[in-house]
């Protein structure tokens, strides 16, 4: 791989990209501050989105 002229036949497997992502999610976690005020407009917006998404689903739709 060589930067963003990798190869995309070297895609990530479904447990390599959840790691991933929960990785990244646990060091947002720590370097953020722990309420969401300080944070710019949209910063604020995307995270309350990856909350919505973290919820477990109460619904069928």
């Amino acid at each position: 791989m060589t930067g963003r002229t990798a190869d995309f036949s070297e895609a990530l497997d479904r447990k390599t990209s959840r790691s991933i992502c929960d990785a990244v999610g646990e060091r947002l976690q720590r370097s953020l501050p722990p309420d969401g005020s300080h944070l710019p407009d949209p910063l604020a917006h995307l995270m309350n989105e990856l909350r919505k998404r973290d919820e477990p689903l109460t619904r069928f739709d």
